[in-house]
């Protein structure tokens, strides 16, 4: 369970706090402090000091000194990798409560609040005693002197969706199945409101989709195809807008194996994109957002064993075009296929995927982004691009020319499922493009959605990268 955060507009003198500044400006600071305190500050930040801890006895008072800096993006990283920072002092000083007072310029609160509470993120669901490995903040509370309480419940449920994100990304195989994930999508629709529908492996056989049964041959469980949906009584949009996730609970490459290290042991989290979706529909039915949305959710596991489909094979996907399949392993763009062709159905206004997909883009960009494609106006990708900004969840927009759809032709079907040894995450995508017939975008988070070293307050293992970033677009749609 991660810290609770709400909105306060009172102080108790027992309140630990922490009082955000800039470190050049110490007037607003100092009525909180006694005089030798504010003389200790002025010392400390002059000497170059990022914070200062007063321990009186029945409270803590913590103060942060931001620099100021021009860039209102950069700043607003500044100030939640510095709130992530303060985690072990409040860990040193047994601190569970904090209340922020933000005396700052830029009125940071908001973001040194986020990076507090992702930071204090840990799974702790499979210890002996979770109590211990937990992390140290019970609650987080943001005076709302320059702040709307409605700003502090969107940063909640923010904080929730990711976290939510997270803990499905984190859960291994043993656990989270195919038809575990669809289980896990009708408790987040029961708690939040959202409509949700499972196709179980009969009904999946009866729509013929092709690439998702291909993919669940090697499996011993059966597939899901999980539809969510938010459709407001008074929505803005009169088209949906759907969000498709890969599902790939586990991905072993299939009879095309991967190497065990550094590949195969983290594979569980090649759900990541599926995260994005439970995630983000989880926060939009929370925020209620005016707008009619739809994430869709195509899921197996990828195993060598049983009937599993092999290199050579001739798939017959869901939109009646085949594929001939040349490398068991990118079967995250089976799946898709088929979930995006059923998109069409919908007639939609936007389709955004998310995936895992290719270590190609992983290489790309490393895990401080991740890639984009699409065929969505300009218009649309400056937004998203801006909302990447905003949550540094930030992308890099690779090419989709004509060149890159010859690399898939195929001598015996009408097309491959790999392009050869060159631009691997582009022929992904161009992959993708074939089963598309409206404005989309495809964002391969590979490189980022699970990291095997502590990152600031992304942390370690599943970063529920994709649902910030959703949840800051839509809002501003």
């Amino acid at each position: 369970m991660n810290c609770k955060i709400s909105s306060v507009r009172s102080l108790k003198s027992t309140d630990n706090l922490l009082i955000i500044t800039n470190n050049n400006n110490l007037k607003e600071t100092s009525e909180f402090l006694a005089e030798n305190e504010s003389a200790v500050l002025k010392n400390l930040f002059t000497n170059g000091a990022r914070y200062a801890v007063f321990n009186r006895g029945n409270a803590v008072v913590v103060v942060l000194g931001l620099p100021s800096t021009k860039a209102p993006n950069n700043r607003k990283e500044k100030a939640r990798k510095e709130g992530c920072d303060l985690l072990d002092v409040f860990k040193n000083y047994f601190i569970s409560e904090i209340t922020i007072l933000d005396h700052s310029k830029e009125r940071l609160a908001l973001d040194v609040a986020e990076g507090i509470a992702l930071g204090n993120y840990k799974f702790v669901k499979y210890y002996k005693d979770p109590s211990k490995k937990a992390g140290p903040l019970k609650k987080l509370k943001i005076h709302t002197s320059a702040l709307k309480s409605a700003e502090v419940k969107y940063l909640a449920i923010v904080v929730e969706a990711t976290c939510k994100a997270r803990d499905l990304i984190n859960e291994p195989l043993s656990y989270l199945t195919a038809v575990q994930l669809s289980k896990e999508y009708k408790k987040i629709g029961k708690e939040a409101g959202l409509k949700v529908e499972v196709f179980d492996k009969k009904k999946i056989q009866s729509l013929k989709m092709g690439g998702l049964l291909a993919v669940n041959k090697g499996s011993f469980d059966p597939p899901t195809f999980s539809i969510i949906e938010w459709k407001p009584a008074k929505a803005k949009n009169k088209k949906p807008i759907i969000l498709v996730g890969k599902g790939v609970v586990y991905d072993t490459g299939g009879l095309s194996l991967k190497p065990t290290a550094n590949s195969m042991d983290f594979m569980k989290s090649d759900m990541g994109g599926a995260a994005v979706i439970g995630g983000t529909m989880l926060g939009v039915a929370k925020c209620k957002l005016p707008l009619h949305i739809i994430g869709l959710v195509p899921s197996t596991d990828n195993r060598p064993g049983n009937n599993a489909y092999v290199p050579g094979d001739v798939i017959k996907m869901y939109s009646g075009s085949t594929v001939e399949v040349l490398n068991t392993d990118a079967e995250g763009r089976m799946l898709l296929a088929d979930a995006l062709h059923f998109a069409k159905k919908f007639k939609p206004e936007l389709v955004i995927d998310f995936a895992t997909l290719t270590g190609s883009a992983a290489r790309a960009v490393g895990p401080h982004g991740f890639v984009m494609m699409g065929n969505a106006d300009d218009a649309i990708k400056a937004k998203v691009k801006e909302s990447g900004f905003r949550v540094h969840e930030r992308m890099v927009e690779l090419p989709m020319w004509e060149e890159y759809g010859e690399m898939l032709k195929s001598d015996i079907a009408d097309m491959k499922n790999i392009g050869g040894s060159y631009a691997g995450a582009i022929t992904a995508g161009k992959f993708l493009e074939h089963f598309t017939d409206f404005p989309w975008l495809h964002f391969d988070i590979a490189g980022s959605a699970f990291l095997q070293q502590q990152d600031s307050y992304r942390g370690k293992n599943g970063t529920g990268v994709g649902v910030r970033l959703m949840l800051d677009f839509l809002s501003n749609y």
